[in-house]
């Protein structure tokens, strides 16, 4: 139990020191996705859903970019969303070695 407690408790302050960074990147995807919906005439929200669907390389194709602009912006939310989500993903592994290497020290 102290392993998770120690685990949360890093990976909280973790994601607080970089909220600014996470914050920015899924404004750029959503204002990307805005764009995106603008050009080929999708509400706001089918707008963000793509986006964000697309950022996560979900893609579920049932909505899709026809024009070439917006295929252009639909790679560039895609490696915007890796790098977010990639920093969610180094901040879980970091956290959770850092916590069982420290459990494991006191024992």
């Amino acid at each position: 139990m102290d392993l998770t407690f120690a685990f949360l408790y890093k990976f909280f302050w973790a994601v607080v020191l970089t909220f600014p960074t996470l914050i920015l990147f899924s404004i750029v995807i959503a204002v990307l996705g805005l764009v995106v919906g603008k050009k080929e005439g999708w509400t706001n929200f089918d707008a963000i859903y793509w986006a964000f669907i697309t950022a996560l390389t979900v893609g579920y194709g049932d909505l899709r970019p026809t024009k070439k602009s917006s295929r252009i912006f639909a790679l560039l939310i895609s490696v915007i969303g890796i790098m977010l989500f990639g920093i969610v993903v180094a901040i879980t592994v970091n956290t959770f070695g850092s916590s069982l290497q420290e459990q494991l020290a006191s024992k």
